[in-house]
């Protein structure tokens, strides 16, 4: 076991404890904006859809119900604009975390394979590529990486951390590069339905692929959009020549979705209302801590889209990490995402309205 541990990095987010001490000490509690987690209601329809799927004592599949593959080939037709997509094309996966963590391992790759993904980015493209023993690199532009040997390209917009939104013809140009080079896309866009000063586009929209999956594949969570994180429910969707053997992979892993989350994700895919409000919800706590923190001396950069404002006041990360946390406010520090994050900080706005406004009024 040690041989595989040994691969990874520290968990970052145990770098942050004492802060999180600090941050608890404030007379009046922590205004916890780091981790960047729910914590408004489950939306009800969703709720009664899990309940009514309680009684479920058999397996479930892994590819899921012919409802749950109508729901999402739906959703992606009606939202992202796809067309002719169908069952083959789709496939649930246990929150997108996991699914992250293991498609390269997944999909064969090991020594000799390199794995690309944004200078700054979520950890976890890295933490995959160590799973599988494949070579990991960061680009500012995939189009600059050598293609030799390049078997999986990491795209993710809008970004996490800096929220960051790659434009349709950007997107366009990478696909065709990627095509070009025989290289496999990825495209995270769990943040897609919180584009805020821009409108982010999907690899899976025709005018980005040309009206062909061949060689991508987007990943979609509904942790963000309708508050299910803690049903760890998502979806991969694009190539059927990558899904179809990831499906059967996943098969004999059990890496199977449970029934009442399925019928969960039925209703919340079905439902754009409850989508709406949590926007509306998170844009004015957004608008709130973006004018605090400009008035604070902070500069915001990127931050069109997502649930995080990409803030810095050119100083080291963990020395803006201490001051806030000295006034009960935690935030994740820049550098958990690449070492070009070093002298900035996220700063989620997930926490409630009393919470934020708090941060507000320390800010």
């Amino acid at each position: 076991m040690s041989a595989v541990s040994d691969r990874l990095p520290a968990f970052p987010w145990d770098k942050l404890a004492p802060y999180k001490k600090t941050a608890e000490a404030h007379p009046d509690g922590i205004v916890d904006l780091s981790v960047g987690t729910p914590v408004d209601p489950v939306p009800e329809l969703v709720q009664k859809a899990l309940i009514d799927a309680a009684d479920s004592p058999g397996y479930p599949t892994v590819w899921g119900t012919p409802a749950l593959r109508d729901a999402i080939t739906g959703w992606l037709e009606r939202r992202l604009g796809a067309r002719g997509i169908t069952h083959h094309h789709v496939l649930p996966v246990v929150g997108s975390k996991e699914l992250v963590a293991w498609l390269p391992t997944q999909l064969g790759l090991g020594p000799g394979d390199r794995v690309a993904h944004p200078r700054l980015a979520y950890p976890t493209y890295e933490v995959g590529a160590r799973l599988a023993r494949a070579a990991h690199e960061v680009y500012d532009d995939p189009r600059d990486l050598d293609p030799t040997g390049l078997k999986l390209l990491w795209l993710n917009s809008p970004s996490n951390p800096t929220g960051k939104v790659l434009g349709k013809r950007e997107l366009t140009e990478i696909v065709a590069w990627a095509r070009t080079h025989g290289v496999l896309v990825l495209s995270d866009e769990c943040y897609l339905e919180l584009g805020w000063e821009a409108d982010p586009v999907s690899v899976l929209h025709p005018d980005v692929n040309g009206g062909s999956y061949d060689g991508i594949v987007a990943v979609h969570s509904l942790s963000k959009r309708s508050n299910l994180a803690g049903y760890r429910a998502a979806f991969v969707a694009g190539d059927p020549a990558v899904l179809g053997p990831l499906l059967e992979i996943r098969k004999h892993g059990g890496l199977m979705t449970s029934a009442p989350t399925q019928a969960a994700v039925v209703a919340a895919l079905g439902d754009d209302a409850h989508v709406h409000e949590q926007r509306e919800r998170y844009a004015a706590r957004r608008e709130a801590l973006r004018a605090a923190l400009l008035a604070g001396g902070f500069r915001i950069e990127h931050s069109e889209a997502s649930l995080y404002l990409w803030a810095t006041r050119d100083e080291s990360c963990w020395t803006t990490v201490a001051d806030l946390a000295a006034r009960g406010i935690l935030v994740a520090p820049g550098d958990f995402y690449g070492e070009a994050g070093r002298n900035h900080v996220r700063v989620a706005f997930t926490a409630t309205d009393e919470r934020v406004r708090a941060a507000v009024s320390r800010l």
